[in-house]
């Protein structure tokens, strides 16, 4: 197959596009926000911005080195030795709103969650390569391919942060299905993975109490369900057109978190139907070249690592939006690209870079 001489144009346009669209919906879902508890309108959205361009040249940088490079046990279980450290430094630090998942240097707090994605592709990609004709054998690759990514998932758990660790869960089960595990070890799995899912969502008090407001949140409009109330009252607000960019009024201090994982909320009530339409478009072209440059790649390493960084991305973008429409719980999860969300920007926009470089073996 013929080399491509530049790297995939649909896939790079989209991506950016998506960049800009975030820092506009970030400035109009922060912008008050900010100006009352920080002082400046800007706050939030020069912050995220800052992010934006250190992950614009991560992504040019790494789009110019080759995938093959990070075909490396080398690179591989020293980056996967880090994230692990950063993942058990986060219980050192102090926690916030109960949680801790966030490591903090001095100018900068990191979420070393969002690291854990890329690296258990990578780890995948690596491991599945040569596995592929005893992808059933459970001691030779099902159990090696599992563990580490699921202590990984654990420690994400831990923190809590249930919603990435079903990320990487997913993906996890994705990247093994693509290399040809039969179904009846996925269902295993699933099986096995229920109990631990049953016990942590209804026998964990708050997670309790958030799934009897998911199922209906009228009962408390505003306690537990005033959170997704507001959101749907913003989606519906929006109607087809929407009301207008800056225009949004669940972000005046009636939707929580606006900026951040009910972003989707916001761009729904400012710019209607048709605006998130065009964000689902996005995600859905996104998901369209790099499920393109995976499955047309003749290395099985691009392979993997193309379905694992691309799956990641649409996956939590489902996730994020399902919970904003009452699809799904609410839990603490960004819109790729669009959230506010230093981490979580940086990280993506990296992925994006070492996906695009895969597309140039592409023809």
């Amino acid at each position: 197959m013929a080399k491509r001489v530049g790297v995939d144009k649909w896939l790079f346009g989209t991506v950016l596009l998506l960049v800009l669209f975030g820092l506009v919906s970030v400035f109009s879902a922060s912008a008050v926000l900010a100006k009352a508890t920080l002082g400046s309108p800007y706050a939030y959205v020069i912050k995220q911005a800052g992010f934006a361009l250190a992950g614009m040249v991560a992504l040019f940088v790494l789009m110019r080195v080759d995938y093959r490079k990070y075909n490396n046990p080398k690179l591989i279980f020293p980056l996967m030795a880090i994230t692990g450290i950063l993942l058990l430094a986060v219980f050192a630090m102090s926690g916030m709103n109960g949680a801790h998942r966030w490591v903090r240097f001095p100018g900068i707090t990191l979420q070393p969650s969002e690291l854990a994605k890329p690296v258990i592709v990578l780890f995948l990609a690596w491991f599945l390569q040569t596995r592929i004709h005893t992808i059933d054998n459970i001691k030779e690759t099902i159990l090696p391919a599992v563990i580490p990514p699921l202590l990984f998932i654990g420690l994400i758990l831990k923190e809590p942060d249930l919603g990435t660790a079903l990320v990487c869960a997913a993906v996890v089960m994705l990247m093994l299905f693509l290399a040809g595990l039969q179904m009846k070890w996925l269902f295993a799995a699933i099986a096995a993975a229920a109990p631990v899912m049953y016990y942590m969502l209804f026998h964990v008090a708050w997670r309790a109490a958030r799934m009897k407001v998911f199922l209906n949140p009228e009962a408390d409009p505003r306690g537990a369900g005033f959170h997704i109330l507001q959101s749907l009252i913003a989606v519906g607000t929006g109607g087809i057109r929407g009301l207008g960019l800056m225009e949004g009024r669940q972000k005046l201090f009636y939707l929580p978190e606006p900026h951040t994982d009910f972003i989707f909320a916001n761009i729904s009530e400012e710019l209607g139907l048709i605006g998130a339409l065009c964000v689902v478009a996005a995600f859905c072209i996104l998901g369209y070249r790099g499920l393109r440059a995976a499955f047309l790649s003749t290395d099985p390493f691009a392979r993997f690592l193309a379905f694992g960084l691309t799956t990641a991305i649409l996956v939590q973008a489902f996730f994020n939006m399902s919970v904003v429409l009452a699809l799904l719980p609410t839990k603490g999860i960004p819109l790729p690209f669009i959230s506010s969300g230093g981490t979580s920007v940086f990280v993506t926009l990296a992925c994006m870079g070492v996906l695009l470089n895969v597309t140039r073996e592409i023809d």
